[in-house]
């Protein structure tokens, strides 16, 4: 029963619809409600003769290293645009060369505002309630479009009069307050900020442009506020997004420094080239060959001291003489198996030694052969007069 219960929760928890993700994003690619991608793709209609390009970097990168030589439009939406000092002063000399830059946005950074002198407020309400956006052109005049909920009630405060042309309103009741009238004066939302040869056309309503306004028949609100923009190649912003995927990882910081990011490629290429030359050029490890140790000395003394404790002497004795006998045959080519006054004199002769010194050597040999037993003193004098007359 357990068992049964458990798989019907996880089989409901798969077949169940995935819930629908309501996150602000503004991102090219996302196809969620309040994501950009039918605007993006949308773009390349509003702006047929000319390239719409994403941008992946900061606008002062894309300002400062890849300065457009063509009038450009540049896009910015998203739900806060905080331009830091550096990117606020790019975007004005951008702008102030004759290029337009579009924002919708709730805040466009104290930089950009203070410069252009203009203020956004804010209105809140319990309720989810509906706003209604329009436009001041002719060609609009009569053109209402409606946004029900999920939407900040942002417009200017306060604008530059000298420079500052109206295009659009924001109009919505306030039905918190039943004591209070619930029409509310129109807002204003939409505005275009001259400054230099360009133009900065500023919006407070970046909800208008997410899929999910877009597909409820507002496309013609969006297409309406772009068309102020001039026919030009078209720079889309995707960097200063909310939904904005961010590589949180130590290499994202050396990666997007030229000087560091080359400095790693070449680390990495001068490793590849060392293993290589390194593989080619190392010569295999020449196995160590020991020589084979001389055991003659531990061999005989191993033989010498199991003659030692058996005390055999006649045995030692016979195999004595029998070395000495064969190195006299192959030292001065002398038989000495049968021993004479001649055999005494051609030794002697041959060796170098006197004839007293080897006869008394050849006596004892045959006093030996001719004994039947022996004695550790027999084979110790052999030992002597041998050792003295091979010296």
């Amino acid at each position: 029963m357990f068992i049964a219960v458990l798989a019907g929760i996880v089989i409901t928890e798969i077949v169940r619809p995935k819930p629908l993700n309501w996150r602000p994003s503004y991102t090219a690619s996302d196809t969620i409600p309040y994501g950009c991608f039918v605007l993006f793709e949308e773009l390349r209609t509003l702006f047929p003769d000319n390239s719409v390009e994403r941008i992946d970097e900061t606008p002062y990168s894309t300002i400062t290293e890849r300065y457009p030589e063509e009038k450009t439009n540049y896009l910015f939406i998203n739900t806060n645009l905080d331009f830091d000092e550096q990117e606020t002063n790019q975007i004005l000399r951008f702008v102030k060369e004759g290029n337009d830059v579009f924002v919708a946005a709730t805040f466009f950074g104290y930089y950009l505002s203070d410069t252009l002198n203009i203020g956004v407020s804010s209105d809140y309400s319990v309720q989810r309630d509906t706003i209604h956006l329009s436009l001041t052109n002719t060609s609009f005049k009569n053109e209402s479009y409606t946004m029900h909920g999920g939407h900040y009630k942002t417009h200017f405060s306060s604008v530059d009069t000298l420079n500052t042309t109206v295009l659009g309103y924001l109009k919505y009741s306030d039905t918190d307050f039943p004591n209070k009238e619930d029409a509310v004066p129109d807002r204003v939302n939409f505005i275009r900020v001259k400054f230099g040869k360009g133009n900065f056309y500023m919006n407070t309503t970046p909800q208008a442009f997410t899929n999910y306004y877009m597909l409820k028949k507002n496309r013609q609100y969006v297409a309406g506020t772009l068309s102020y923009l001039d026919n030009n190649a078209l720079l889309w912003d995707n960097y200063k997004k909310a939904g904005r995927i961010i590589i949180d990882s130590p290499m994202r910081f050396v990666l997007n420094q030229p000087a560091l990011k080359w400095a790693y490629y070449l680390t990495i290429i001068g490793l590849l080239v060392f293993v290589i030359f390194r593989a080619k050029r190392e010569q295999r490890i020449i196995p160590v060959i020991r020589p084979l140790p001389n055991t003659s000395v531990d061999f005989a003394q191993t033989i010498g001291g199991l003659y030692y404790q058996h005390g055999d002497y006649t045995n030692l004795i016979s195999k004595k003489l029998n070395y000495f006998m064969e190195y006299i045959r192959s030292h001065y080519y002398l038989n000495i198996t049968t021993i004479s006054s001649k055999t005494s004199g051609d030794l002697a002769a041959r060796s170098g030694k006197s004839i007293t010194e080897t006869k008394a050597l050849l006596d004892f040999i045959l006093y030996l052969n001719n004994k039947k037993t022996h004695s550790e003193k027999d084979i110790i004098e052999l030992n002597k007069k041998i050792a003295s007359f091979k010296h």
